[in-house]
């Protein structure tokens, strides 16, 4: 197995983990909202990074490799503090959408990071600059429905 092939995986598939986060933090967000706009966007966002994860997988095992189950330990446990957060917050949608801009940041940075690497693939740098992007714009959604809550 080449190390080329290893790196690659290894930053595919931290992108995989966190992408499994952050499709179970909007599903629990989801959950945690009686606003109808905001439960529609958490629940179009879980279902979002759900496919931006299955794009992710078919990327890993066309380099040969496995892709990673499950989620991150940090990321539970985010998503364990959204629940008490909701519950002791009186404005509980507005901590969730500032945590879900800062979660949707931190995600543009981790790709960023990782399309630095000029060893990817061009199907890799496709992907992973669609998805990018697709968070980006998202980004602005959620500012917009700040003025909603």
């Amino acid at each position: 197995m080449s190390t080329y092939t290893e790196t690659i995986s290894e930053k595919l598939n931290d992108i995989l983990n966190k992408t499994y986060d952050a499709e179970k933090g909007y599903k629990k967000a989801a959950e945690n909202t009686e606003h109808t706009a905001l439960k529609m966007f958490f629940n179009r966002k879980s279902r979002e990074r759900h496919d931006f994860g299955h794009s992710i997988k078919m990327e890993i095992r066309q380099f040969g490799e496995a892709p990673e189950k499950g989620g991150s330990i940090t990321g539970a446990m985010h998503r364990a503090w959204m629940d008490t957060k909701a519950f002791f917050s009186a404005d509980n949608d507005e901590a969730m959408l500032e945590e879900s801009i800062r979660g949707e940041k931190a995600a543009v940075e981790e790709y960023k990071d990782i399309l630095k690497d000029t060893d990817l693939p061009p199907s890799t740098v496709t992907m992973l600059t669609f998805q990018m992007n697709h968070i980006k714009n998202d980004l602005n959604k959620i500012k917009n429905l700040e003025d909603l809550s």
